[in-house]
C-alpha cells in the first residue's frame, strides 16, 4: 500500500530519522501508522547514508551567512560586519 506523501510532515521524518537500523525504522514507522517493508527500510537507511553537506550548506547551518536586511543567502555581503 502506497504511503499517503500528503500526511508526512517534518517532525515525521525527524522521528524516523532517530532510526538507526532498518528494524527500528520500521517499528518508528509503524508507531506513525505507516507500514513499510524491509526492503524499502533498508533502502531509506542506505539513502541516507549517500547524504553529504557541500561546505556552503554546513556553513550555513552553523550561522555563517549574511543575514543584513537586503542580502540573502548566498550573496556577497559587500563587507558587513556580521557576515
Amino acid at each position: 500500500m502506497p504511503i499517503d506523501k500528503s500526511k508526512i510532515t517534518k517532525e515525521l521524518l525527524a522521528n524516523l530519522a532517530k532510526a538507526e537500523t532498518p528494524e527500528e525504522l520500521i517499528a518508528l514507522a509503524k508507531a506513525e501508522g505507516i507500514n513499510i517493508t524491509k526492503a524499502e527500510a533498508e533502502a531509506y537507511m542506505a539513502e541516507l547514508e549517500d547524504v553529504e553537506l557541500d561546505d556552503s550548506t554546513l556553513e550555513k547551518i552553523a550561522g555563517g551567512d549574511c543575514y543584513e536586511v537586503g542580502f540573502g543567502c548566498g550573496t556577497d555581503c559587500g563587507g558587513f560586519k556580521g557576515c
